[in-house]
């Protein structure tokens, strides 16, 4: 088995993250609905759940999302139909910039 990596995370995303939990759990509670419905209806078991309301950074950003989603947390505070004008614009943005980005080298200029 491969050695688990050691990341180092900024304050800001620790907080942010910190932040989407607690209101995760919040809206599940408002909801009344338990850790084990919860954990079904997004196809995950209950332990992973309650790794995602305790902010652990090392949580699959999709299956955070898809439970944000069950539980009824808007995501980008945006309806159906502005995320889609959103995705498609920045879809547009990107097919404008490069495909790739690459440093520039500078030509050493050492004629005096």
């Amino acid at each position: 088995m491969p050695k688990s990596i050691t990341r180092t995370y900024s304050r800001y995303s620790r907080e942010a993250v910190a932040l989407f939990a607690g209101l995760i759990r919040t809206a599940r509670k408002e909801r009344k609905l338990t850790t084990q419905e919860v954990a079904d209806r997004a196809g995950i078991s209950r332990g992973l759940l309650q790794r995602i309301e305790k902010g652990d950074m090392k949580c699959e950003i999709g299956v955070v999302f898809e439970v944000a989603t069950i539980v009824g947390l808007k995501l980008f505070d945006a309806d159906d139909s502005t995320l889609t004008r959103h995705i498609r614009q920045t879809e547009d943005k990107l097919s404008l910039l490069p495909k790739s980005v690459r440093k520039t080298t500078k030509a050493v200029d050492d004629e005096f």
